[in-house]
């Protein structure tokens, strides 16, 4: 994986290039991801759906995060990220039953890592149940789903707990329950304004 090409930018995003993945980390070039958020609508009330990133991963393990997201390789279009949902939680979606979000540019940056996404953003409206989802183990173990309303006001400081909902799969390979309160150590560490923003813009497509 470290050794997959990626296309590079400048800080004003003009193409510069290609790297491998590695370099794109260490030396902090910016680089194309695709995320995609889930949203689905029960009784009334909008649920925003996280995966819950596998242990095994190199980079943040047993994290809650995105729906789903990847980066973009130097030879794909950002259509190309749809690649992404079907292999990390196995649900088919066509491009144009997405919604684009926006473009959000940020970094992380920690011990060796230095990561600056130009990140394509989209939402996609889900009707799927969570039983629904078939996780890729070495990618994601769990799915969760919060109430849309509560993410927002944990993310903006009103709240320092979220009420989680979903399951996880053990290393036993069993579907396991989850259903308790989270808190900001739970979840990737973007910044506030990302996930504030990120928030509103879904806000302003539902």
């Amino acid at each position: 994986m470290e050794s997959e090409l990626l296309k590079i930018f400048d800080d004003k995003r003009n193409p510069i290039g290609v790297a491998s993945r590695e370099e794109v980390h260490k030396k902090g070039f910016w680089h194309e991801t695709f995320q995609c958020w889930f949203v689905s609508k029960e009784e009334e009330k909008e649920y925003i759906l996280l995966q819950k990133r596998s242990g095994q991963k190199k980079d943040y393990p047993n994290l809650l995060d995105i729906t789903s997201a990847g980066h973009l390789l130097a030879t794909e279009t950002v259509q190309d990220g749809i690649r992404e949902i079907k292999e990390e939680i196995g649900i088919d979606v066509s491009f144009n039953e997405l919604f684009s979000l926006g473009i959000f540019d940020y970094c992380v940056t920690r011990e060796e890592l230095i990561d600056k996404e130009i990140a394509h953003v989209f939402l996609y409206k889900s009707n799927h149940a969570l039983d629904d989802f078939v996780l890729q183990k070495e990618e994601v173990s769990g799915m969760v789903k919060i109430e849309l309303e509560a993410f927002y006001e944990f993310w903006i400081g009103r709240n320092e707990h979220v009420s989680i909902k979903g399951f996880e799969i053990d290393k036993d390979g069993k579907k396991v329950e989850i259903n308790r309160m989270a808190c900001k150590e739970d979840f990737v560490p973007h910044e506030n304004l990302y996930y504030e923003t990120i928030i509103r813009w879904i806000y302003n497509e539902l």
